[in-house]
Protein backbone atom coordinates (compact mmCIF):
# COMPACT_ATOMS: atom_id res chain seq x y z
CA UNK A 1 0.00 0.00 0.00
CA UNK A 2 2.71 2.48 1.10
CA UNK A 3 4.59 2.03 -2.21
CA UNK A 4 1.41 2.15 -4.51
CA UNK A 5 0.11 5.45 -2.52
CA UNK A 6 1.90 8.04 -5.29
CA UNK A 7 0.22 5.58 -7.82
CA UNK A 8 -3.11 5.89 -6.61
CA UNK A 9 -2.90 10.01 -6.14
CA UNK A 10 -1.95 10.74 -9.53
CA UNK A 11 -4.53 8.29 -11.13
CA UNK A 12 -6.98 9.79 -8.87
CA UNK A 13 -5.79 13.13 -10.09
CA UNK A 14 -6.10 12.04 -13.98
CA UNK A 15 -9.05 10.05 -13.08
CA UNK A 16 -11.28 13.09 -12.00
CA UNK A 17 -9.83 15.00 -14.74
CA UNK A 18 -11.01 13.14 -17.10
CA UNK A 19 -14.27 12.73 -15.63
CA UNK A 20 -15.10 16.76 -15.53
CA UNK A 21 -13.85 17.20 -19.10
CA UNK A 22 -15.24 13.55 -20.53
CA UNK A 23 -18.08 12.94 -18.02
CA UNK A 24 -17.07 9.58 -17.30
CA UNK A 25 -16.50 8.75 -13.70
CA UNK A 26 -13.12 7.70 -14.27
CA UNK A 27 -13.31 4.02 -13.81
CA UNK A 28 -12.31 3.51 -17.42
CA UNK A 29 -8.97 4.45 -16.09
CA UNK A 30 -9.05 3.45 -12.52
CA UNK A 31 -9.77 -0.13 -13.15
CA UNK A 32 -7.18 -0.96 -15.27
CA UNK A 33 -4.60 1.12 -12.80
CA UNK A 34 -5.39 -0.96 -10.29
CA UNK A 35 -5.67 -4.15 -12.10
CA UNK A 36 -1.67 -3.05 -12.66
CA UNK A 37 -1.17 -2.55 -8.93
CA UNK A 38 -1.91 -6.19 -8.25
CA UNK A 39 -5.91 -5.45 -7.45
CA UNK A 40 -7.97 -8.18 -8.39
CA UNK A 41 -10.59 -7.14 -10.43
CA UNK A 42 -13.36 -7.48 -8.25
CA UNK A 43 -11.99 -5.47 -6.03
CA UNK A 44 -11.00 -2.98 -8.80
CA UNK A 45 -14.43 -2.56 -9.52
CA UNK A 46 -15.53 -2.17 -6.59
CA UNK A 47 -13.00 0.01 -5.13
CA UNK A 48 -13.20 2.04 -8.20
CA UNK A 49 -17.22 2.92 -8.00
CA UNK A 50 -15.73 4.67 -4.65
CA UNK A 51 -13.82 6.61 -6.26
CA UNK A 52 -16.34 7.46 -8.95
CA UNK A 53 -18.68 8.71 -6.24
CA UNK A 54 -16.37 11.07 -5.00
CA UNK A 55 -14.69 12.47 -8.02
CA UNK A 56 -18.31 12.55 -10.23
CA UNK A 57 -20.05 14.52 -7.38
CA UNK A 58 -16.92 17.01 -6.92
CA UNK A 59 -17.37 17.78 -10.65
CA UNK A 60 -21.11 18.00 -10.50
CA UNK A 61 -21.18 20.97 -7.66
CA UNK A 62 -18.74 22.57 -10.20
CA UNK A 63 -21.23 22.02 -13.00
CA UNK A 64 -24.06 23.31 -10.79
CA UNK A 65 -22.19 26.09 -10.00
CA UNK A 66 -21.48 27.53 -13.40
CA UNK A 67 -25.24 26.62 -14.05
CA UNK A 68 -24.86 23.59 -16.54
CA UNK A 69 -27.05 21.20 -14.22
CA UNK A 70 -30.53 19.91 -15.75
CA UNK A 71 -32.42 18.43 -12.83
CA UNK A 72 -34.64 17.30 -15.07
CA UNK A 73 -32.29 14.85 -17.60
CA UNK A 74 -30.56 13.90 -14.52
CA UNK A 75 -33.39 12.40 -13.06
CA UNK A 76 -34.69 10.69 -16.39
CA UNK A 77 -31.98 8.72 -16.77
CA UNK A 78 -30.62 8.71 -13.15
CA UNK A 79 -33.51 6.53 -11.69
CA UNK A 80 -33.17 3.38 -14.14
CA UNK A 81 -29.44 3.93 -13.35
CA UNK A 82 -29.70 3.39 -9.67
CA UNK A 83 -31.59 0.39 -10.26
CA UNK A 84 -30.02 -1.19 -12.88
CA UNK A 85 -26.41 -0.69 -10.83
CA UNK A 86 -27.58 -3.28 -7.96
CA UNK A 87 -28.06 -5.95 -10.72
CA UNK A 88 -24.85 -5.50 -12.28
CA UNK A 89 -23.16 -5.41 -8.69
CA UNK A 90 -24.72 -8.57 -7.70
CA UNK A 91 -24.17 -10.37 -11.22
CA UNK A 92 -20.20 -8.97 -11.09
CA UNK A 93 -19.09 -11.66 -8.08
CA UNK A 94 -20.17 -14.64 -10.14
CA UNK A 95 -18.01 -13.54 -13.41
CA UNK A 96 -14.52 -14.81 -13.93
CA UNK A 97 -11.58 -11.94 -13.54
CA UNK A 98 -10.83 -12.38 -17.17
CA UNK A 99 -14.20 -12.24 -18.58
CA UNK A 100 -14.82 -8.97 -16.47
CA UNK A 101 -12.00 -7.35 -18.27
CA UNK A 102 -12.94 -8.68 -21.51
CA UNK A 103 -16.47 -7.13 -20.53
CA UNK A 104 -15.09 -3.44 -19.87
CA UNK A 105 -12.49 -4.09 -22.97
CA UNK A 106 -15.70 -4.75 -25.20
CA UNK A 107 -17.76 -1.57 -23.58
CA UNK A 108 -15.08 0.70 -24.69
CA UNK A 109 -14.57 -0.18 -28.22
CA UNK A 110 -18.49 -0.43 -28.47
CA UNK A 111 -18.58 3.32 -27.39
CA UNK A 112 -15.95 4.55 -29.70
CA UNK A 113 -18.27 3.14 -32.49
CA UNK A 114 -21.24 4.64 -30.77
CA UNK A 115 -19.35 8.75 -31.18
CA UNK A 116 -19.12 7.47 -34.26
CA UNK A 117 -22.24 6.95 -35.45
CA UNK A 118 -23.17 9.78 -34.29
CA UNK A 119 -21.19 12.50 -35.66
CA UNK A 120 -22.25 9.97 -38.88
CA UNK A 121 -26.09 11.11 -38.02
CA UNK A 122 -25.67 14.46 -37.21
CA UNK A 123 -28.49 16.51 -38.52
CA UNK A 124 -30.85 12.96 -39.24
CA UNK A 125 -34.10 12.87 -38.02
CA UNK A 126 -32.94 10.14 -35.89
CA UNK A 127 -31.82 12.05 -33.30
CA UNK A 128 -34.44 14.28 -32.96
CA UNK A 129 -36.51 12.38 -30.78
CA UNK A 130 -40.44 13.04 -29.48
CA UNK A 131 -40.57 13.59 -25.68
CA UNK A 132 -42.19 10.22 -25.66
CA UNK A 133 -39.72 8.66 -27.27
CA UNK A 134 -36.92 10.60 -25.27
CA UNK A 135 -38.32 9.82 -22.28
CA UNK A 136 -38.03 5.78 -23.16
CA UNK A 137 -34.51 6.50 -24.62
CA UNK A 138 -33.55 8.03 -21.14
CA UNK A 139 -34.23 4.86 -19.46
CA UNK A 140 -33.07 2.75 -21.69
CA UNK A 141 -29.77 4.64 -21.46
CA UNK A 142 -29.60 4.79 -18.07
CA UNK A 143 -30.70 1.26 -16.89
CA UNK A 144 -27.78 0.34 -19.52
CA UNK A 145 -24.94 2.95 -17.67
CA UNK A 146 -26.31 1.85 -14.35
CA UNK A 147 -25.89 -1.87 -15.08
CA UNK A 148 -22.22 -1.52 -16.77
CA UNK A 149 -21.64 0.74 -13.78
CA UNK A 150 -22.28 -2.00 -11.31
CA UNK A 151 -21.00 -5.03 -13.49
CA UNK A 152 -17.22 -3.31 -14.39
CA UNK A 153 -16.77 -0.53 -12.31
CA UNK A 154 -17.34 2.46 -14.36
CA UNK A 155 -19.46 5.40 -13.43
CA UNK A 156 -21.79 4.65 -16.80
CA UNK A 157 -20.38 8.05 -18.63
CA UNK A 158 -18.68 6.09 -20.45
CA UNK A 159 -21.81 4.37 -22.15
CA UNK A 160 -23.77 7.24 -21.24
CA UNK A 161 -22.32 10.23 -23.59
CA UNK A 162 -22.47 7.97 -26.63
CA UNK A 163 -26.37 7.42 -26.00
CA UNK A 164 -26.72 10.55 -24.87
CA UNK A 165 -25.74 11.97 -27.86
CA UNK A 166 -26.95 9.09 -30.20
CA UNK A 167 -30.52 8.71 -28.56
CA UNK A 168 -30.91 11.99 -27.00
CA UNK A 169 -29.67 14.41 -30.18
CA UNK A 170 -27.73 16.48 -27.51
CA UNK A 171 -24.17 17.64 -27.70
CA UNK A 172 -21.21 15.98 -26.53
CA UNK A 173 -20.63 18.90 -24.16
CA UNK A 174 -24.33 18.43 -23.02
CA UNK A 175 -24.01 14.84 -22.71
CA UNK A 176 -21.04 15.30 -20.90
CA UNK A 177 -21.90 17.74 -18.37
CA UNK A 178 -25.45 15.56 -17.82
CA UNK A 179 -23.72 12.32 -17.31
CA UNK A 180 -21.23 13.19 -14.48
CA UNK A 181 -24.81 14.22 -12.45
CA UNK A 182 -26.04 10.52 -12.95
CA UNK A 183 -22.75 9.04 -12.22
CA UNK A 184 -23.08 10.45 -8.87
CA UNK A 185 -26.61 8.14 -8.49
CA UNK A 186 -25.09 5.08 -10.84
CA UNK A 187 -21.51 5.48 -8.26
CA UNK A 188 -24.20 5.26 -4.88
CA UNK A 189 -25.93 2.30 -6.11
CA UNK A 190 -22.57 0.56 -7.13
CA UNK A 191 -20.27 0.68 -4.08
CA UNK A 192 -23.29 0.44 -1.86
CA UNK A 193 -23.88 -3.29 -3.78
CA UNK A 194 -20.11 -4.21 -3.75
CA UNK A 195 -19.46 -2.78 -0.04
CA UNK A 196 -22.45 -5.20 0.89
CA UNK A 197 -20.37 -7.97 -1.74
CA UNK A 198 -17.05 -6.76 0.25
CA UNK A 199 -15.20 -5.34 -3.09
CA UNK A 200 -14.72 -2.36 -1.55
CA UNK A 201 -11.06 -1.28 -0.01
CA UNK A 202 -12.37 2.08 1.68
CA UNK A 203 -8.80 3.45 1.97
CA UNK A 204 -7.24 3.11 -1.61
CA UNK A 205 -10.67 4.02 -2.98
CA UNK A 206 -10.97 7.12 -0.99
CA UNK A 207 -7.20 8.09 -2.16
CA UNK A 208 -8.08 7.32 -5.50
CA UNK A 209 -11.28 9.97 -4.75
CA UNK A 210 -9.70 12.36 -3.18
CA UNK A 211 -6.92 13.30 -5.97
CA UNK A 212 -10.16 12.65 -8.16
CA UNK A 213 -11.63 15.72 -6.18
CA UNK A 214 -8.97 18.42 -7.90
CA UNK A 215 -9.17 16.41 -10.90
CA UNK A 216 -12.53 16.71 -11.28
CA UNK A 217 -12.87 20.38 -10.58
CA UNK A 218 -10.11 21.38 -13.29
CA UNK A 219 -11.79 19.60 -15.55
CA UNK A 220 -14.98 20.84 -15.36
CA UNK A 221 -13.47 24.50 -15.33
CA UNK A 222 -11.73 23.55 -18.90
CA UNK A 223 -14.68 21.62 -20.71
CA UNK A 224 -16.29 24.90 -22.10
CA UNK A 225 -13.38 26.30 -23.43
CA UNK A 226 -12.12 23.01 -25.51
CA UNK A 227 -13.51 22.58 -28.78
CA UNK A 228 -16.21 19.32 -29.59
CA UNK A 229 -13.98 18.07 -31.70
CA UNK A 230 -11.03 17.77 -29.53
CA UNK A 231 -13.25 16.22 -26.43
CA UNK A 232 -14.64 13.49 -28.98
CA UNK A 233 -11.11 12.66 -30.17
CA UNK A 234 -10.00 12.67 -26.49
CA UNK A 235 -12.54 11.02 -25.12
CA UNK A 236 -12.06 8.06 -28.06
CA UNK A 237 -8.62 7.75 -27.28
CA UNK A 238 -8.95 7.39 -23.77
CA UNK A 239 -11.49 4.54 -24.83
CA UNK A 240 -8.86 2.95 -27.03
CA UNK A 241 -6.38 2.99 -24.77
CA UNK A 242 -7.82 1.24 -22.22
CA UNK A 243 -9.68 -1.32 -24.15
CA UNK A 244 -6.13 -2.70 -25.57
CA UNK A 245 -4.70 -2.47 -21.88
CA UNK A 246 -7.82 -4.56 -20.23
CA UNK A 247 -8.39 -6.73 -23.19
CA UNK A 248 -4.25 -7.85 -22.72
CA UNK A 249 -4.88 -8.46 -18.87
CA UNK A 250 -7.79 -10.23 -19.48
CA UNK A 251 -5.20 -12.58 -21.65
CA UNK A 252 -2.93 -12.48 -18.89
CA UNK A 253 -5.41 -14.07 -16.65
CA UNK A 254 -7.01 -16.59 -18.71
CA UNK A 255 -3.82 -18.07 -19.47
CA UNK A 256 -2.94 -17.99 -16.12
CA UNK A 257 -5.72 -19.70 -15.52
Amino acid sequence: MPGDLGILVFGGLVAGMLAGTLGIGGGSVLVPLMVYIGFTPINAIGTSSLAILLTSLSGSIQNWRMGYIDWRKISLLGLPALLAAQLGAALAQYIPDHWLLFGFAAMMLTNIYLVGLKQQLMGSKLITPSTARNTLSSAITGSLAGLVAGLVGVGGGAIMVPLQMLLLGETIKVAIQTSLGVVVLTAVSATIGHSINGHVLFSQGLILGIGGLFGAQLGTRYLPKLPDTVISNLFRLTLFLTAIYSFSQGIIKLVGN
